[in-house]
């Protein structure tokens, strides 16, 4: 009995172009797209410099993420 021939699934290239797709305009993307889009990149990415981008880019939005943080508490400060 032989075994069909497997190829390889499309879904890996599909996940790594949508993932470029929201790098590509970072500005229309909420910040937890952004960073799941840079894990993709970092773990698939098929260059070391596209990976070494993805990392540097998922620095920044983490280091973001206490100054919106901090916004949002003073927001509901003001509101009360």
């Amino acid at each position: 009995m032989t075994l069909p021939l497997r190829l390889p699934a499309p879904w890996p290239a599909d996940r790594l172009a949508e993932a470029r797709a929201v790098i590509a305009n970072v500005a229309h993307h909420s910040d937890h797209l952004i960073r799941l889009a840079c894990n993709v990149l970092v773990s698939h990415g098929e260059t070391a410099g596209e990976r070494k981008d993805a990392r540097a880019l998922l620095l920044v939005i983490d280091a973001r993420r206490p100054i919106r943080q901090a916004q949002r508490e003073g927001n509901r400060e003001v509101g009360q």
